[in-house]
């Protein structure tokens, strides 16, 4: 492959998910929306469900076609030995209601899980399969607006209360086995009675909770499942706010998402950054497939302390660098003038200024606020000109 340009511009997939908000991104970022449909997600990246394209030789063409013709100097001998792709997907995630209640199973319960599927002959896009793919799916969202979400079990006592203040007389027995084995795996009998709740019984329970959140709308929790029950009625992920952590970030502030733990985006625009995979197992506020023993089998059902929900980033010159505890990807956030060294293939955003990427070589491309670039690790070196504030993914 002859020398690759250091600066490539990207059109990227706007997916249209029921979701998504039909008015943050184009009041963002300016992007039109004439059609008046949900923009849910932006995909920046070469996932095949959604791969950017970029121009090369005068053609527009696929960002993972143009990294296939030579990985080596776009993605670099260590990341093509480790991962042989993109290892990452980069997103603007914009959600007007909630989206479902999920876990991502770890790396090697996603490889077992897939492989299995595979020889069970199920469909890649059957409704009822698991494992789209043999990777993990660790997850981190950078708030835009304010952005509201469930993430991580809550203490024991915090899950108990609730419930027995509701006094659900269907679940008396499941809380006060809860109650007298406060561990994971009381916690997890727990999980898995309240997702396995149907017929008759799942009526009597949400009729109970409904009825207590209509009487204490002033609680910010009630008030939240009264939310969920308009977007998800009959549901029971409208339990979830019961027993998750519920945390509301501000611009500019970031969590991370461990596998095997439960989690659910609310409502808001945030950057996403993950591992270039699409494994989901449900939990809830869903019409779709949810397989209880497979999810309750891959979720750690553990705490998560509320002090460890916001991820803290180590600030340097005019960057935040946020501490990823995986390989796949990287995380940083810069505002003005930078100069960068390309550590693997990396994505630009522009967030809210026009931004301009320079290289040695006398090339230059300038991007708009919603606009991103790909930069193949051959780059090397490069300074970015912006009186505003862009984000940076890479691995």
């Amino acid at each position: 492959m002859k020398r690759l340009p250091p600066f490539f511009l990207m059109q990227n997939v706007i997916q249209d998910y029921a979701w998504g908000s039909t008015t943050s991104i184009n009041q963002l970022f300016n992007i039109p929306n004439p059609d008046n449909k949900p923009q849910a997600e932006i995909w920046m990246g070469a996932h095949p469900n959604g791969c950017s394209h970029i121009e090369l030789d005068g053609q527009l063409t696929r960002l993972d076609d143009v990294i296939n013709q030579d990985k080596s100097a776009i993605l670099g001998d260590q990341t093509t030995q480790t991962f042989n792709e993109l290892p990452y997907l980069f997103k603007v995630l914009a959600a007007a209601q909630a989206l479902s209640i999920q876990v991502h199973p770890s790396k090697k319960a996603s490889e077992i899980g897939f492989d299995k599927e595979n020889k069970a002959g199920i469909d890649i896009k059957a409704a009822n399969r698991n494992y789209k793919d043999p990777n993990h799916k660790p997850e981190l969202v950078y708030a835009l607006t304010t952005y509201q979400a469930m993430n991580g079990f809550r203490d024991y006592p915090a899950i108990i209360k609730p419930f027995e203040k509701i006094g659900i007389e269907v679940l008396q027995q499941d809380v006060a086995a809860l109650k007298a084995n406060q561990t994971p795996e009381g916690l997890s009998a727990f999980f898995e009675a309240i997702l396995s709740l149907e017929g008759d019984r799942k009526t009597s329970a949400l009729n109970a909770l409904m009825a207590h959140v209509e009487k204490n709308t002033q609680c910010d929790t009630a008030a939240l499942i009264l939310e969920l029950a308009e977007q998800y009625p009959g549901d029971v992920g409208l339990f979830a706010p019961l027993m998750l952590h519920v945390i509301t970030l501000q611009p500019g502030e970031a969590m991370f998402l461990y596998a095997c733990t439960p989690h659910a985006y609310i409502k808001g625009t945030g950057l996403e950054i993950m591992a270039n995979s699409d494994n989901v197992l449900r939990a809830g506020l869903t019409p779709k497939y949810i397989d209880v023993p497979e999810l309750v089998a891959n979720t750690l059902c553990e705490p998560k302390p509320s002090a460890d929900l916001l991820l803290a980033p180590i600030v340097k010159d005019n960057a935040k660098h946020y501490p990823i505890p995986v390989d796949d990807f990287k995380f940083s956030v810069y505002h003005g003038d930078s100069n960068i060294t390309c550590e693997s293939a990396e994505i630009i955003f522009a967030i809210d200024q026009d931004v301009t990427l320079h290289h040695q070589s006398g090339n230059m491309l300038c991007i708009t606020k919603g606009q991103s670039a790909f930069i193949p690790l051959s780059t090397q070196q490069y300074q970015v000109e912006s009186s505003g504030t862009f984000a940076r993914a890479y691995n």
